[in-house]
Protein backbone atom coordinates (compact mmCIF):
# COMPACT_ATOMS: atom_id res chain seq x y z
CA UNK A 1 0.00 0.00 0.00
CA UNK A 2 1.45 3.31 -1.09
CA UNK A 3 1.49 6.66 0.62
CA UNK A 4 1.75 8.38 -2.76
CA UNK A 5 -0.32 11.56 -2.91
CA UNK A 6 -2.22 12.95 -5.87
CA UNK A 7 0.35 15.75 -6.05
CA UNK A 8 3.16 13.17 -6.38
CA UNK A 9 1.40 11.69 -9.41
CA UNK A 10 0.90 15.16 -10.90
CA UNK A 11 4.61 15.91 -10.46
CA UNK A 12 5.50 12.69 -12.28
CA UNK A 13 3.09 13.57 -15.09
CA UNK A 14 4.89 16.89 -15.53
CA UNK A 15 8.24 15.09 -15.65
CA UNK A 16 6.97 12.90 -18.50
CA UNK A 17 5.62 15.83 -20.53
CA UNK A 18 7.82 16.55 -23.55
CA UNK A 19 9.90 19.70 -23.44
CA UNK A 20 10.34 21.92 -26.47
CA UNK A 21 7.37 20.68 -28.46
CA UNK A 22 3.64 20.77 -28.12
CA UNK A 23 2.29 17.76 -26.26
CA UNK A 24 -0.44 15.96 -28.16
CA UNK A 25 -1.92 13.28 -25.86
CA UNK A 26 -4.43 12.18 -28.49
CA UNK A 27 -2.02 11.43 -31.35
CA UNK A 28 1.12 10.58 -29.39
CA UNK A 29 1.58 6.78 -29.51
CA UNK A 30 3.15 6.60 -26.06
CA UNK A 31 0.61 8.95 -24.45
CA UNK A 32 -2.09 6.28 -24.13
CA UNK A 33 0.11 3.99 -22.03
CA UNK A 34 1.36 6.90 -19.95
CA UNK A 35 -2.14 8.29 -19.48
CA UNK A 36 -3.42 4.86 -18.45
CA UNK A 37 -0.58 4.33 -15.98
CA UNK A 38 -0.93 7.79 -14.45
CA UNK A 39 -4.72 7.46 -14.26
CA UNK A 40 -4.43 4.26 -12.25
CA UNK A 41 -1.84 5.79 -9.93
CA UNK A 42 -3.88 8.98 -9.49
CA UNK A 43 -7.03 7.04 -8.64
CA UNK A 44 -5.15 5.02 -6.01
CA UNK A 45 -3.27 8.00 -4.54
CA UNK A 46 -4.32 9.52 -1.26
CA UNK A 47 -5.50 13.15 -1.05
CA UNK A 48 -2.88 15.85 -0.57
CA UNK A 49 -4.70 17.64 2.24
CA UNK A 50 -5.19 14.83 4.72
CA UNK A 51 -6.81 15.65 8.04
CA UNK A 52 -4.25 15.99 10.81
CA UNK A 53 -5.32 14.48 14.12
CA UNK A 54 -3.56 13.62 17.39
CA UNK A 55 -2.41 10.03 17.86
CA UNK A 56 -4.90 9.39 20.70
CA UNK A 57 -7.78 10.59 18.53
CA UNK A 58 -6.63 8.26 15.76
CA UNK A 59 -6.69 5.36 18.20
CA UNK A 60 -10.31 6.15 19.09
CA UNK A 61 -11.20 6.46 15.42
CA UNK A 62 -9.52 3.17 14.60
CA UNK A 63 -11.22 1.29 17.46
CA UNK A 64 -14.68 2.79 16.84
CA UNK A 65 -14.76 2.54 13.06
CA UNK A 66 -16.87 -0.43 12.01
CA UNK A 67 -18.28 -0.89 15.52
CA UNK A 68 -20.32 2.31 15.70
CA UNK A 69 -21.08 5.22 13.42
CA UNK A 70 -19.69 8.73 13.23
CA UNK A 71 -22.72 10.21 14.96
CA UNK A 72 -22.22 7.83 17.89
CA UNK A 73 -18.62 8.95 18.36
CA UNK A 74 -19.53 12.63 18.12
CA UNK A 75 -22.40 12.14 20.58
CA UNK A 76 -20.04 10.43 23.02
CA UNK A 77 -17.57 13.28 22.63
CA UNK A 78 -20.32 15.79 23.43
CA UNK A 79 -22.39 13.95 26.04
CA UNK A 80 -20.12 11.19 27.32
CA UNK A 81 -19.98 10.56 31.03
CA UNK A 82 -16.19 10.73 31.10
CA UNK A 83 -14.53 13.93 29.90
CA UNK A 84 -11.04 13.62 28.45
CA UNK A 85 -8.70 15.77 26.40
CA UNK A 86 -9.14 13.35 23.50
CA UNK A 87 -12.93 13.57 23.50
CA UNK A 88 -12.70 17.33 23.91
CA UNK A 89 -10.46 17.46 20.83
CA UNK A 90 -12.98 15.40 18.82
CA UNK A 91 -15.83 17.66 19.90
CA UNK A 92 -13.88 20.85 19.16
CA UNK A 93 -12.61 19.56 15.79
CA UNK A 94 -15.63 17.66 14.51
CA UNK A 95 -15.06 18.51 10.83
CA UNK A 96 -11.47 17.29 10.91
CA UNK A 97 -12.47 14.12 12.76
CA UNK A 98 -15.34 13.49 10.34
CA UNK A 99 -12.99 13.93 7.35
CA UNK A 100 -10.58 11.37 8.78
CA UNK A 101 -13.52 9.02 9.50
CA UNK A 102 -14.91 9.26 5.97
CA UNK A 103 -11.57 9.13 4.15
CA UNK A 104 -10.25 6.33 6.34
CA UNK A 105 -6.82 7.93 6.21
CA UNK A 106 -5.21 10.71 8.22
CA UNK A 107 -1.90 12.24 9.21
CA UNK A 108 -0.79 11.96 12.83
CA UNK A 109 -0.10 15.32 14.44
CA UNK A 110 3.56 15.94 15.35
CA UNK A 111 4.88 12.77 13.67
CA UNK A 112 3.47 13.20 10.15
CA UNK A 113 2.84 9.45 9.95
CA UNK A 114 0.04 8.49 7.56
CA UNK A 115 -2.45 6.01 9.00
CA UNK A 116 -4.96 4.08 6.88
CA UNK A 117 -7.89 2.10 8.23
CA UNK A 118 -7.81 -0.46 5.42
CA UNK A 119 -4.21 -1.37 6.25
CA UNK A 120 -5.49 -2.84 9.51
CA UNK A 121 -7.91 -5.34 7.96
Amino acid sequence: MSNETKWDVFDDALAYAPVGREYDPVNDDEAGDLRSCLSVRYAAAIPDDLPVIPKAVGEILRSAHGKTNLLGVLDTAKNGYKVSDTLEWIYSNQNTFASAWVLGVWCVDKTGKIVKLEAEK
